[in-house]
């Protein structure tokens, strides 16, 4: 029992040089999270032993899938009803464009270039086609984007773009079964009781020391994610669209929502994003780089050459369009469960595992640190954080500043 205390303070001490490296270098707190994970488990674990670091421990995994969970609700919850209802023709041929470009071309560039088998190819290109919506969410809370449209329509698009990645991992690979029936049906009727039955409890029994209200959204997330795994999806999934459902309720109730990320970025949200980067094996990528770089570029490539010329079609020019079109270049959550989904069943191998998940997870640093150092929209951001009257506008640093004092 003492090794687990002892585990759970090492973790939270990487979780906080994260943080203070993430001020350093003024970036996303989970992007620094993601590396620090993948230098953590190359020194702890040549020191130590490859289980030393303990990725794979149960409580571990349960604590990260959790964050996973809640930090997509929230993302959901942070999707504003009216935004997508003006703005689905946008999010879903932005979010189709996002999904079928890299899940057609990397399974071709998988098959053709890198000789992978067909279903270990249609594996790499469900996995290479997502977005991320925990990188995506995570970078548009710290800086201020989720209170504007523009970062709420980035957050409608990732939604479409990852559903049909879902669906495509459900289609192709898992068999649709009695279970998937039962899964469906009562998701359906859970989601359209959802909002009333929630307004009305929260009235009658909510605003309680209890946090009452914190425990009926974790029973829902926890429920119907189990009914997901038992069906075959993914536990995320209802997630999402519980969050999207309760946009109008719950994620109005700014108080709740922000004792909801106090526990999930202080305590939840690290151990998903360092056990993403801790799964990342440099031996096997130093043994295969061009294989890693192909992959790379493959997806880079094929997102960004459907989604500029998409994107820009909706009058998002100049930064604004290139920072969009990054964003949705990220992938993680998604793109990690796809390519656990393949090594379980037998789909691909080790190695092909290991370069999957190095090629997601560079594709949720890579493109989120270019955007925000050279792509930025910084005269939409300092129009949704700066005060009034205000001397002069905000900063970037000075809008995560305020963000960060007022407990966000």
């Amino acid at each position: 029992m003492d090794q687990v205390w002892i585990l759970a303070a090492t973790w939270l001490l990487l979780a906080l040089v994260a943080v203070l490296i993430a001020n350093w270098l003024r970036i996303s707190t989970a992007l620094s999270e993601i590396v620090v994970g993948t230098v953590a488990q190359l020194i702890i674990g040549a020191a130590f032993g490859a289980e030393a670091l303990g990725g794979k421990a149960p409580w571990i995994g349960f604590l990260a899938g959790t964050g996973a969970i809640v930090l997509t609700f929230l993302a959901g919850a942070e999707l504003d009803p009216e935004i997508f209802r003006t703005k689905w023709q946008e999010s879903l041929v932005v979010g189709l464009v996002g999904f079928f470009g890299p899940f057609l071309g990397a399974s071709l560039i998988a098959h053709y270039m890198l000789g992978w088998a067909w279903r270990p190819s249609w594996l790499a290109g469900v996995a290479l086609s997502t977005t991320s919506v925990a990188v995506v969410y995570a970078v548009m809370l710290e800086l201020g984007f989720n209170r504007t449209n523009f970062g709420k329509a980035i957050l409608a698009s990732c939604f479409v773009n990852d559903l049909g990645t879902v669906i495509a991992l459900g289609l192709i690979f898992s068999p649709f079964t009695t279970r998937t029936l039962i899964f469906v049906t009562v998701s359906i009727a859970v989601f359209a009781v959802l909002p009333f039955v929630t307004s009305r409890f929260f009235r009658k029994y909510g605003g309680r020391v209890s946090e009452l209200e914190a425990k009926y959204l974790l029973f829902l997330l926890f429920g119907m994610g189990g009914l997901a795994a038992w069906s075959g999806s993914e536990p995320v999934l209802p997630a999402y669209i519980i969050g999207m459902v309760l946009a109008g309720t719950v994620g109005k109730d700014h108080e709740l929502i922000r004792r909801l990320r106090t526990v999930t970025f202080g305590l939840l949200t690290p151990f998903y994003f360092i056990r993403a980067g801790s799964f990342v094996s440099i031996p096997a990528l130093v043994a295969a780089p061009v294989s890693l770089l192909v992959l790379f570029f493959a997806k880079m490539t094929t997102k960004l050459v459907g989604l500029v010329p998409t994107i820009r079609a909706f009058n998002y020019v100049g930064h604004e369009g290139l920072y969009y079109s990054l964003m949705m270049s990220t992938g993680l959550t998604f793109g990690t469960i796809s390519s656990l989904f393949g090594l379980n069943h037998g789909i691909i191998t080790q190695g092909q595992y290991s370069l999957l998940v190095a090629t997601v997870i560079g594709s949720a640093v890579i493109p989120t640190a270019i955007a925000n150092a050279f792509f930025m929209p910084r005269h939409l951001l300092d129009a949704a954080v700066a005060p009034m009257p205000a001397p002069r506008p905000l900063s970037v640093v000075d809008a995560a500043g305020a963000l960060r004092q007022d407990g966000v």
